[in-house]
């Protein structure tokens, strides 16, 4: 069972979500077919969009995170609703071992760090808020936090970890977001610096079996920490044969004709997920004539 957690530090000046995405992650990698690099970096995407989204606590709302970074995996892009439940895609997930060194995925040369990563958030207002900062490494946590200094100016830890194993399968995944609220002491951040460098990379501490509970303990130290919401969490999908008519309807009266006119069924794949819904050249005469 993926789940995350959220927390505040014993003093309330640090706010803090860890996750655990292994069920998730998966799930997404089966989905899109993708090779270990593309699996490590959209795992970790997914991994941030699930925490940023429920981080929001705006009901109904959504986040979306994009990634472009000019890298072989072209753009991945992440959904996350208000609860922290996930999708997603890349466009290009079949991408070319890379290694920092033997058994370790270069994440950043999969990226790439020519480009921006975007955050839209639907915050069920008139306007989306939308935010995006060029690209620091590539490796996403290091972006994310770039990400919430500069366009939401909150300093940001974030930490993600995505551990392929030696079959290509997700052996585990999760992460951690760690933001500093108005006016913390100097002992806070400090303190919070320390428990960050004595943790270590988060993957060790996914690998070990760690929960979300107790990275977050460990993090925060001599800090302490209260847990104050645990939330399950899943790779959902909400697409449905309504949406899928109506982005059928967009492609114009005379696409949706030259499809009727081939006169066999035409098979519409969600990028999100492997549901494919098939329109028969009826269903579309009768979408048209509705229209």
């Amino acid at each position: 069972m993926d789940y995350l957690v959220r927390g505040m530090s014993k003093d309330g000046f640090v706010k803090c979500v860890a996750i655990r995405s292994t069920e998730t992650v998966r799930r997404g990698a089966e989905i899109q077919g993708t090779t270990p690099n593309a699996t490590a970096a959209f795992g970790r995407a997914l991994t941030a969009a699930s925490m940023m989204g429920n981080m929001q606590k705006v009901e109904n709302g959504s986040m979306t995170l994009q990634i472009k970074g000019g890298g072989p995996i072209g753009t991945i892009v992440c959904v996350s609703d208000a609860v922290g439940n996930v999708r997603g895609y890349v466009t290009e997930p079949k991408t070319p071992l890379a290694e920092k060194y033997p058994g370790k995925l270069d994440v950043g040369a999969t990226v790439g760090t020519d480009g921006t990563l975007t955050v839209i958030r639907d915050l069920q207002m008139k306007e989306p808020y939308i935010g995006s900062v060029a690209l620091a490494s590539g490796e996403i946590a290091d972006d994310v936090t770039a990400y919430f200094a500069q366009s939401e100016q909150t300093p940001t830890a974030c930490a993600l970890g995505v551990l392929v194993d030696r079959d290509k399968s997700v052996k585990v995944a999760g992460g951690y977001l760690f933001q500093l609220l108005p006016d913390a002491p100097e002992a806070t951040i400090s303190a919070l610096e320390q428990g960050i460098q004595k943790a270590g990379a988060v993957t060790p501490m996914l690998d070990k079996g760690m929960s979300p509970e107790e990275i977050l303990q460990t993090v925060c130290g001599d800090l302490g920490v209260d847990i104050l919401e645990k939330q399950e969490v899943s790779y959902k999908c909400y697409c449905s044969r309504e949406r899928v008519s109506a982005a059928l309807l967009s492609l114009g009266r005379g696409e949706l004709e030259e499809i009727i006119a081939e006169d066999k069924a035409f098979p519409v794949e969600c990028q999100f997920c492997d549901t494919v819904y098939t329109f028969t050249p009826e269903d579309i005469r009768e979408m048209l004539e509705k229209a």
